[in-house]
């Protein structure tokens, strides 16, 4: 259905993402829309279109935001705002076959913690809540392991992965055997 003159179109889900990433990396940094806006050169109201997921910024926009907010352009267009939970369930391998999988891109922007994180059967372990806009990922080496969020944690086995905003109370809970987890920490810069 084409817009009438007058109408305004619908916001598209591409503008509603970018428009918050602007806004969360504009929040990180402490920074207001008029200091964001004279830095990248913007009227006020561009802007706060922009952030409202109504506009449709040119490449030239985003690369003067993206400059003006220091970080990569790529980090204006990603869409895993989301801080989860993430949930990637473990796959297998037929024998002797060779498996590459993605399981999580994180964007430029952070600074990245990789820990080992060891728990012996029937141990638990409360989290400490990191930084806003801090995520971290966990990786199932061997063993079960209950992690995530205190209210809704996610039961994880051998080889899954499972992404959640670190900023709010966490939990990490060894079942009947012991668990070896990968932990990487993604705090946002804040310069």
């Amino acid at each position: 259905m084409t817009p009438q003159p007058g109408e305004r179109r619908p916001a598209s889900s591409t503008a509603i993402a970018v428009g918050a990433q602007i806004s969360r990396r504009r929040e990180q940094r402490g920074m207001s829309g008029a200091e964001l806006a004279r830095r990248a050169g913007l009227s006020k109201a561009t802007l706060s279109q922009l952030e409202a997921g109504r506009g449709n910024p040119t490449i030239e926009t985003l690369d003067a935001l993206a400059v003006a907010l220091r970080v990569p352009l790529t980090d204006l267009l990603a869409r895993d705002t989301d801080p989860g939970p993430v949930f990637v369930a473990g796959t297998g391998l037929a024998d002797g076959e060779v498996g590459r999988e993605l399981l999580r891109r994180i964007s430029g922007g952070n600074s990245l913690e990789i820990w080992r994180l060891r728990m012996p059967p029937g141990t638990y372990l409360d989290g400490v809540p990191h930084a806003t806009g801090t995520i971290e990922h966990l990786l199932v080496s061997c063993g079960r392991l209950t992690a995530g969020p205190s209210e809704a944690p996610t039961d994880l086995r051998s080889g899954d992965l499972l992404a959640f905003a670190g900023d709010a109370p966490h939990i990490y809970r060894a079942g009947s055997e012991a668990a070896d987890v990968t932990v990487v920490i993604a705090s946002p810069i804040i310069s």
